[in-house]
């Protein structure tokens, strides 16, 4: 009888290929040497083939500890035992932008996708779990960070490329990845990062989720994903209301765009405000913080005669009846 497990991570990682089935696709898995990876990994070497998928994974060593190599070369040994013959490695420098865990991750998604490029991969299988969309979650609460950083990591998202990033094992457990490990005969290799406490989600994993479970009840993690998955329902809608206002409502301008300030007035903040930072993301590629979300809007709220107002690469100026963001 097939372990409950592995039933459940092969199931989840089947639902997600199902729409390449048949196309000869390669699909490339992220492979760290944990639990979660292995599994994933493991449960797409048994199912893509079925589906007429060939697999590939990635090992991404970030040499940021001794002996990082020979973890990423045990992985990849991993791999091939599980059935994918082509296991590859490829080793990344790690900048400082943004803070170490920032850095790794930058660094580790781009690899990615130059392994996807050279494997001629349709999508990038990655390995999050229940358990990191709510520590995710519960980061951007910390931060004070919006909706949108509330609806932690999309199980599917497709990039400029074309690329397709699916992260299958969202609705299951950090427990589950282990138990399928253990039934499997695998054995997983623990990251010293996931106990060092400098890390911000480490904390939240060892010590802020478990005071929660102790004050609040049991729950705590499925809550918080549940209410992701709702914030990215909301998002979704969100996203089509404003796509239709933009049409209406803006037009080009000299080095930039100009919006109507009446129809922004119109608007209630939450659409006002989330016009405001997609044509500043879409048009000069800047996420503007609330505050400056906030200045912009004044210029149609509280507006009484003010100059332009310098934001990150570009400024925003009352013209008569419009809002022109212009590059600077």
């Amino acid at each position: 009888m097939l372990d409950p497990a592995i039933a459940a991570v092969r199931f989840a990682v089947r639902e997600v290929l199902q729409p390449f089935a048949d196309s000869g696709a390669a699909v490339l898995v992220a492979l760290s040497g944990g639990a979660d990876s292995l599994a994933l990994a493991a449960a797409t070497a048994h199912e893509a083939p079925k589906l007429g998928l060939t697999v590939v994974t990635a090992t991404i060593d970030h040499a940021l500890q001794q002996g990082s190599d020979e973890v990423a070369a045990r992985a990849a040994d991993q791999a091939r035992e599980a059935g994918v013959p082509d296991a590859r490695i490829a080793c990344v420098e790690v900048g400082t932008q943004g803070g170490p865990e920032a850095a790794a991750r930058d660094a580790r998604y781009a690899a990615l996708a130059r392994a996807a490029a050279d494997a001629d991969a349709v999508a990038v299988l990655l390995g999050h779990t229940l358990d990191d969309q709510a520590e995710t979650v519960l980061l951007a609460l910390a931060r004070g960070a919006g909706a949108g950083s509330l609806q932690g990591m999309a199980p599917r998202r497709i990039d400029e490329r074309g690329l397709v990033w699916l992260r299958p094992l969202l609705p299951l457990r950090r427990s589950e990845t282990r138990a399928f490990c253990a039934a499997a005969g695998i054995e997983a290799w623990d990251d010293p990062h996931n106990t060092d406490e400098r890390f911000s989600r480490v904390r939240v994993r060892s010590t802020v989720m478990p005071v929660l479970e102790s004050e609040l009840g049991p729950g705590i993690a499925e809550a918080l994903a549940r209410t992701a998955e709702q914030l990215r329902e909301d998002s979704d809608a969100f996203a089509d209301i404003i796509d239709e206002t933009i049409e209406d409502i803006v037009e080009h301008a000299e080095a930039g765009i100009a919006i109507s300030a009446a129809a922004l007035e119109a608007n209630p903040p939450a659409i006002r405000n989330r016009i405001i930072r997609h044509v500043a993301l879409s048009e000069f590629g800047e996420s503007l913080t609330r505050r400056h979300t906030l200045e912009i809007a004044r210029l149609v709220t509280d507006w009484h005669g003010q100059g332009p107002i310098d934001l990150p690469g570009f400024t925003a100026q009352r013209r008569g009846g419009l809002v022109v963001l212009a590059a600077r």
